[in-house]
């Protein structure tokens, strides 16, 4: 399957009855995909106006308890990010998958990492946060996809798939064995209250500062928890490492072959692939400190991983970028020779 069909089937068997979304390249897969299969389902597949309607749409079904999704790329996303600022503040589950596209403004429509700052620091306006799941492989679209709704509920929170348009448009084997938790119980839900319950009210609007200070604070307690728990990395060769090379999706699997290329040359090369970008995973990168000479942050952007990276390391030794943009793939040529030069560096 292509990577976008592999969340959309995912996003079924995960028990999401509920599709919003607007075509733009290169997401407009699971769109597609969604169109075919939901009405066949009992479900219900609508496409919107436009991405701001279809965040809202997505909204109103979350208050419900419904697993309910909307995927974009990079622009459409910019657009959602109001409604999504709107999820964070009530409080409510829903999945958003961004496939990334080149930028800034219209870009291109090649793959990018470039929204990696809006992904991880909220995607809108506020003090918030989503759980950002970034796989590098179609296996990992599915799995993360089921994995994301399951966060999304048990926080009370929107959680994101941050792939780019190479983990979108590919296509590789999948598996969908995997065991699927059951929804939990969502007493906040506004769908009646049968005269058993208090009314239940989903709004993000609080007039008096104290009460709007209070429940940032909140928000922010319940995210601590999921920096401590919710933390989740692909260490690769890192027993030993000394240049240690850092990369999500696609970049991640570049990076790979150019490590196992300087293992061979006899480097001490390793990689910490994040699995989830928010949270940042900084506990593998504190443990990699113990024999870590030189970190190489590779990416499909002008250097956006490579401030957590920096935060993470606590600056103790030195970070650099290897990088392509505009729609451009690092080659494991590139990184190869990234990787070589830090180890002279670090051999000074």
């Amino acid at each position: 399957m292509k990577g976008n069909e592999a969340i959309a089937e995912a996003a079924i068997q995960a028990g999401c009855r509920h599709y919003f979304g607007y075509p733009i390249t290169p997401q407009t897969e699971i769109a597609a995909y969604m169109a075919k299969r939901m009405p066949k389902i009992g479900g219900t597949f609508l496409q919107a106006e436009s991405e701001i309607a279809a965040i809202n749409m997505v909204y109103g079904v979350s208050s419900t308890g419904k697993r309910v999704m909307t995927s974009s790329s990079s622009p459409g996303i910019s657009l959602k990010g109001e409604g999504i600022s709107y999820l964070a503040g009530c409080d409510l589950p829903a999945l958003i998958v961004n496939c990334q596209r080149g930028g800034p403004g219209l870009g291109g429509i090649q793959p990018s990492q470039s929204d990696y700052f809006q992904a991880t620091r909220g995607g809108g306006h506020g003090d918030y946060h989503m759980i950002v799941l970034a796989p590098d492989s179609v296996q990992e679209m599915a799995e993360l996809t089921i994995r994301g709704f399951e966060l999304a509920d048990e926080y009370r929170m929107p959680s994101m798939i941050l792939a780019d348009g190479t983990i979108g448009q590919m296509m590789e084997p999948v598996s969908f064995d995997f065991e699927i938790k059951e929804m939990p119980e969502k007493p906040w839900t506004t769908t009646g209250t049968k005269m058993q319950r208090p009314h239940n009210i989903v709004n993000s609007l609080y007039l008096k500062p104290e009460v709007l200070e209070q429940k940032n604070f909140e928000r922010y307690e319940k995210y601590a928890v999921i920096c401590e728990k919710e933390q989740r990395a692909e260490e690769y060769l890192m027993d030993d490492a000394e240049i240690v090379v850092t990369a999500f999706g696609i970049a991640a699997r570049v990076a790979k072959n150019a490590v196992n290329a300087a293992r061979a040359e006899g480097i001490k090369a390793g990689m910490i692939r994040p699995v989830t970008v928010w949270p940042f995973p900084e506990k593998a990168f504190k443990k990699a400190l113990g024999t870590a000479k030189q970190f190489i942050s590779v990416e499909l952007s002008m250097g956006q991983m490579i401030e957590d990276v920096k935060l993470a390391t606590e600056c103790r030794v030195p970070v650099s970028l290897c990088c392509r943009v505009g729609g451009m793939i690092p080659s494991p040529d590139q990184v190869y020779a990234a990787i070589r030069e830090a180890a002279g560096k670090a051999g000074e």
